[in-house]
């Protein structure tokens, strides 16, 4: 009988009452469920706690998640961060290492919002911390104090570069994507390929080049509501159907 596809999410840490717990969105972990088909599981951000090759050994897929909080700047070798930025380091331990390791082990992995930006830097890229002060970019940042509908309504018109992994899994040249985000690629790490540009041409989407297998990363939100957007379920579901591949071998 065939199994479901054991897909790890990653999760952030956070401090409630007085004790630290590891925690992980529910919209990341439903649409693990109803857009890749996938079961998933909270991966704790343990930091060198964590036992990787077992883990890895373990998974079918790796969805690194969005998260209020954003790369400590060391560790692209960028200016300190404005005070009262939202930091996580324990997640930044565990998930840019793991980064590396999945890619190298073959296993599917997707980043979405802060794990696109954990893709660029664990593989040598840096980042933008404020891409709204920067002249020629807009402010991509959801409107503040609105319902979560207006937050993550579509935003803005995104380029699909063509013979990419957007392109392959069937998106059009033009799609319109949420923006919920204040940093942005600054320097493209290398072995990424560009696959969506927005139309101030921040990057938004990269592959990695050379990769045994699926290895995506999105700067919008495709998790939300995954069902109803054809482009966004047509992320997850290629993200799926490569984990269910790794399954089957598995």
């Amino acid at each position: 009988m065939s199994h479901l596809p054991l897909i790890g999410v990653t999760a952030c840490t956070k401090q409630i009452g007085l004790h630290s717990y590891h925690i992980a969105g529910d919209k990341y972990l439903r649409a693990v469920v109803l857009g890749a088909g996938g079961m998933p599981l909270i991966i704790p951000s343990l930091g060198e706690l964590i036992d990787q090759p077992t883990l890895l050994d373990n998974l079918d897929g790796l969805l690194f998640t969005g998260s209020p909080s954003n790369v400590e700047p060391h560790h692209y070798s960028g200016p300190a961060s404005a005070p009262g930025t939202q930091h996580d380091p324990e997640r930044d331990r565990t998930s840019l290492p793991l980064i590396k390791a999945a890619v190298a082990a073959g296993i599917p992995i997707l980043g979405i919002c802060r794990g696109f930006q954990e893709m660029n830097v664990a593989f040598g890229g840096s980042l933008h911390q404020k891409v709204h002060e920067l002249d020629g970019f807009m402010d991509h940042r959801e409107p503040e104090n609105q319902p979560l509908e207006v937050q993550y309504a579509p935003s803005h018109p995104l380029q699909v570069q063509p013979g990419g992994v957007l392109a392959g899994i069937g998106l059009p040249s033009e799609i319109t994507v949420n923006s919920i985000h204040g940093q942005g690629v600054e320097r493209l790490a290398p072995g990424l390929r560009v696959e969506a540009l927005a139309p101030d041409g921040l990057i938004e989407s990269f592959s990695v080049e050379g990769a045994q297998n699926f290895a995506l990363g999105v700067q919008w939100h495709p998790e939300w509501q995954v069902r109803s957007d054809p482009n966004y379920l047509a992320i997850f579901q290629a993200f799926g159907e490569a984990c269910r591949k790794r399954a089957g071998h598995r």
